[in-house]
């Protein structure tokens, strides 16, 4: 038998020199010569004032290096980062052993606020001077992600005054139902009641407080009312691919050279076409007058496009129906039919996938013939050319209609009338842009985004700012915001961005 060394995997008293901990062409070590060397903090030091007494504080130098490097390893929670100070020999040698407690790690991320873009601007400057900004185009997305916010709380006034109104009258009914028991002896349920009434009167008594410091309805951009939230009144409901959240947006703009953020912000809603100038006027810095922005269909609307063009700004912003008209998306639909490996079974799932089967047919399911005489139903019908140049709505348009031997007698009439008992033919109609010649914003940008050159932009839309938010959602692992207040969210989405493009830096020979 060979014989071994035992491994000890013991306690063991090593003497440890921090600075051989970090590495030259890491991250931290990117980090660390970063804080030290390039990053004006005289702001964040100037808050304290224990010059002359009181203990002595946390170089929020310290601070910023715990919490981003942190936010690196994937840890996002002040506890998670101070128990890492403690227990992580490479936390140990960024901090110099401080190992904060976790309440000033938290408070230094709730208190940073405007900071924050100031820190970040600094790190995008020494970016730009390492050369790795190209300016040729800034690529737009953003993420919805859940904040520290109850989504239970949300609602209008009117919601609020009827949630407290509920629960004030079900405390006067309980206050009479008690002295009827108390009038009959009957004590069993006295105690538990009065928990109950004090825990419904406080929570009235809350609802009454928050409507009381907040008189307004919290509106949008076009004056709707939109919902508040009680605990984080900035945050909005917003819908997401994994159903509705209560968080915040959060947008970035990435230089496609080198993946570089240049210009990040959090918003409290799920609007995105809202959000497209804010961060066109936050880059204008950065941009030249060829810097092309590139964005996708959550952002396109007339009113963008517009402004976009009356400020002579290259755009290329995707609509909606892009894939549709893209030969390259063809055979995607395929990939949508298939089932999801867990696939849901009950009766619900299955009426839902019966009724998407049978949805009704478009437009868009028919097939315009190239010299426009004819187009084909979806059954394989031909439909015959009644109107060659209409106009409708100011758009000229081609019109096709379907014969009656075809239409009566098809299978598929459920599904391609709205009235199959009172319609006997099926109608459609092809536009073809304005009428009078000045085409609409959106017209013309459909062309754009349809050209070989459009096409290429959305490819390099994709390979620029995607990969962006799977290094900071997945590697990352940013699930949700864990500060309340648009000022606080925002500082901390500044700081994920920050470490992106520390390490950015740090990949490229950054402090080597």
């Amino acid at each position: 038998m060979p014989r071994f060394k035992t491994p000890d995997y013991g306690l063991k008293m090593i003497p440890v020199d921090f600075a051989q901990q970090v590495l030259p062409g890491t991250f931290e070590f990117a980090l660390c010569h970063l804080v030290n060397n390039e990053l004006d903090l005289s702001t964040l030091r100037s808050r304290f004032t224990n010059d002359a007494g009181g203990a002595p504080a946390f170089d929020p130098a310290v601070l910023l290096k715990i919490v981003l490097l942190g936010y690196s390893r994937g840890l996002i929670s002040s506890r998670s980062i101070a128990g890492a100070c403690r227990n992580n020999v490479l936390f140990m040698a960024v901090s110099g052993d401080s190992a904060p407690h976790f309440t000033t790690i938290a408070g230094f991320v709730a208190e940073l606020g405007d900071e924050a873009a100031a820190l970040f601007t600094q790190v995008l400057l020494v970016c730009d001077r390492q050369g790795l900004i190209g300016r040729e185009l800034f690529a737009i997305d953003g993420v919805k992600l859940p904040s520290n916010a109850s989504k239970a709380k949300s609602g209008t006034r009117a919601d609020f005054e009827r949630e407290a109104a509920k629960m004030e009258a079900a405390v006067q009914r309980m206050m009479g139902e008690q002295k009827a028991r108390d009038a009959a002896g009957c004590d069993d349920e006295a105690v538990r009641a009065a928990r109950t009434r004090e825990r419904l009167t406080d929570e009235a008594k809350k609802i009454r407080d928050w409507l009381a410091a907040n008189p307004d309805e919290r509106r949008g951009a076009k004056g709707a009312v939109r919902l508040s939230n009680r605990t984080d009144n900035e945050s909005a409901k917003m819908a997401t691919g994994k159903g509705v959240i209560q968080g915040y947006t959060g947008v970035a703009a990435v230089d496609a050279a080198h993946q570089i953020v240049v210009d990040a912000q959090a918003h409290g809603t799920g609007s995105e076409q809202e959000l497209l100038l804010p961060v066109v006027d936050a880059t204008a810095a950065q941009r030249t007058a060829d810097t092309a922005i590139c964005a996708d269909a959550g952002y396109h609307s007339e009113k963008n496009l517009a402004e976009l063009d009356k400020r002579h700004i290259p755009a290329w912003i995707c609509d909606n129906g892009y894939r549709q008209r893209d030969p390259r998306y063809a055979e995607q639909a395929k990939h949508k039919a298939r089932p999801d490996p867990l696939w849901d079974k009950s009766a619900k799932a299955k009426a839902a996938r019966t009724a998407s089967k049978n949805k009704p047919y478009a437009n868009t399911d028919f097939k315009q013939a190239d010299d426009r005489s004819h187009c084909l139903c979806p059954a394989g019908k031909r439909l015959y050319r009644n109107g060659g140049n209409c106009t409708i709505n100011g758009y000229a348009a081609t019109k096709y209609t379907g014969a009656e031997r075809d239409c009566v007698p098809c299978a598929e009439r459920h599904r391609c009338l709205r009235t199959p008992h009172q319609t006997k033919v099926r109608q459609v109609a092809f536009f073809r842009g304005k009428r009078d010649g000045s085409a609409s914003h959106t017209e013309r940008m459909k062309r754009r985004i349809d050209s070989d050159q459009g096409k290429q932009m959305i490819g390099a839309r994709f390979a620029t700012v995607e990969p962006v938010f799977g290094n900071l959602r997945h590697n990352k692992r940013l699930d949700r915001f864990t500060v309340r207040g648009r000022t606080k969210v925002d500082g901390q989405w500044k700081l994920y961005c920050m470490v992106h493009n520390i390490e950015k830096l740090g990949h490229h020979g950054y402090a080597n």
